[in-house]
């Protein structure tokens, strides 16, 4: 049967997964690829793997990804009062921060409710109306009345917080909620299982849900190490310019197709980005066009993906970023347009199928 990409993105958006914590939306994975595929494995560090053998052992191996992990805090200290400390975990917005409601895990995996407190409007001094608070000054309210209860609860210093889950449907067939990034990625990923199950490739394909990506970027690193692929396509958000704080620096549009990144590069912290294979670039156009979609080409700094690293493997994987507009990145409240999604799906299949033994593997 397809899948229903809403309740799908539903389940996903809802399961809690913390980066290096990603065990329950692991299972949840794991579950929906398991019918589509010819076989399926967690492998050590937490991967999902599942493997579409081809029809031709000739073609390249092609390894299609997405994260499953989210970003959000970790338990720094806990205070005699009964209130905890944070650090992030992976990049948080701190100016959305305060007075949000988040949830906590404990050493038993269970996430207990609380609440990122705030200063009380009527005493917040008028000069402190318009700062941003730093994420260490900042501290998490489970209702516990001293550092006894806290512990009493499981949680202990290092275990994850996150955004409280959430899913909405918006106007249309735009969601919003928590982890859109790059819960939506998957749903796209398990909607090529659907497809390719329809129609054998040449090339084996191994679709790999990754973990830790907003921690270190790494986890589907340790995946393309198993699986060796010649070729490798992520799956993840682009930056919508749709929003009036971004409509002069991107041209991406929610509705308007699946992306394709022609250029990433973090710029901060790390010299590391990937530059499009040209092949495979060429290639989603072309399947796009036969598909009867749109493909929007973004690039940008400050942006990253495994890419960077997967394409250093071996004698080198030719990599490529694809995905779907998103706004409000990193926030509670990501959205983004199911139509994407789907037609991101359906060009990646497109794409996989066209892939035999003859493509051009060389970035020239």
């Amino acid at each position: 049967m397809p899948i229903e990409h809403f309740d799908l993105a539903e389940r996903f958006m809802l399961a809690e997964a913390a980066s290096g914590y990603e065990r329950r939306m692991a299972h949840l994975l794991k579950e929906s690829l398991e019918p589509l595929a010819d076989e399926v494995c967690i492998d050590r560090i937490g991967n999902v793997i599942a493997k579409i053998t081809g029809a031709d052992s000739a073609s390249p191996v092609v390894m299609i990804f997405a994260h499953m992990d989210q970003l959000g805090f970790i338990v720094r200290k806990i205070d005699e009062s009964g209130l905890i400390q944070v650090d992030r975990l992976g990049g948080i917005p701190e100016k959305v921060l305060p007075a949000l409601q988040v949830s906590v895990a404990n050493l038993d995996g269970q996430y207990l409710p609380g609440v990122i407190g705030v200063k009380s409007h009527h005493a917040t001094a008028a000069e402190e109306k318009y700062q941003v608070d730093a994420v260490t000054s900042l501290f998490v309210d489970i209702g516990a009345p001293d550092k006894r209860r806290v512990l009493d609860a499981g949680v202990r210093v290092g275990c994850p917080i996150i955004y409280k889950p959430s899913f909405q449907r918006l106007m249309g067939d735009r969601v919003c909620g928590t982890a859109v990034d790059d819960r939506c990625g998957l749903v796209a990923m398990v909607d090529v299982a659907q497809r390719l199950r329809e129609e054998r490739p040449r090339s084996t394909v191994c679709l790999v849900g990754g973990v830790m990506e907003e921690f270190n970027l790494r986890g589907a690193v340790i995946a393309a190490r198993s699986v060796a692929p010649d070729i490798a396509i992520c799956l993840d958000i682009t930056l919508s310019g749709d929003t009036p704080d971004l409509a002069s620096k991107y041209d991406v549009r929610l509705g308007k197709g699946p992306t394709v990144t022609l250029y990433n590069f973090h710029g901060r912290g790390t010299l590391n980005g990937n530059l499009a294979h040209r092949g495979l670039y060429r290639l989603a156009l072309s399947c796009a066009e036969r598909e009867g979609l749109g493909i929007q080409e973004f690039s940008s700094i400050g942006l990253l993906t495994e890419t960077a690293y997967i394409q250093l493997e071996r004698e080198y994987v030719a990599c490529l970023d694809m995905g779907f507009p998103a706004r409000y990145a990193h926030s509670p409240i990501e959205c983004c347009d199911m139509k994407d999604v789907k037609g991101l799906a359906a060009v990646v299949a497109s794409m996989i199928l066209a892939i035999g033994p003859d493509f051009p593997l060389g970035r020239y």
